[in-house]
């Protein structure tokens, strides 16, 4: 599995904070009130943050030098691939907070403090959720065994055999 790149991570807040600046611009358009996200929110992004580094802590533990203990690979890449969408939702959620951040900004008319306040503490969480997504994959990295071969490597089994004739 590869890690998630700065790249993938740029562009899903890019696609977030474009989608967070056309949904309150559209909103305001059609004469309906601005889009603020919901209190729980940021909350909830704190909350799958931590989750997601606990759950890749015992998966560390497993593959430090010294450990007895054995890792299940496959709990191992659960785990990882759960902190690789958690980064990418990060990084969407903190980029729509962004979006919606710039168009408050951009306004005439201050809003109130409640809907900075809201904007504001979901793009951090966002950007928490990002990071935490990063570490824990950081933490599910199993070293490489020195077993471990490119397919095809040194066993002629696997190599076609030509006959001269």
């Amino acid at each position: 599995m590869k890690r998630t790149s700065a790249g993938v991570l740029l562009l899903a807040a890019a696609l977030g904070l474009a989608a967070g600046f056309l949904v309150d611009q559209l909103l305001t358009a059609a004469g309906r009130p601005t889009f603020t996200p919901a209190v729980t929110l940021p909350i909830l992004l704190v909350l799958l943050g931590a989750v997601v580094v606990v759950l890749a802590l015992p998966i560390r533990r497993a593959t430090r030098r010294g450990s007895t203990s054995a890792v299940n690979p496959f709990r191992a890449v659960r785990i990882a691939m759960l902190a690789k969408a958690s980064s990418i939702v990060g990084a969407v959620i903190g980029g729509l907070g962004g979006g919606l951040w710039i168009f408050l900004a951009t306004r005439p008319v201050t809003p109130s403090i409640g809907s900075w306040g809201t904007v504001i503490a979901t793009t951090v969480c966002g950007a928490l959720l990002v990071a935490a997504g990063l570490i824990a994959e950081h933490l599910c990295t199993i070293r490489k065994d020195d077993d471990d071969e490119q397919p095809g490597g040194d066993d002629p089994g696997l190599h076609p055999r030509l006959h001269d004739h």
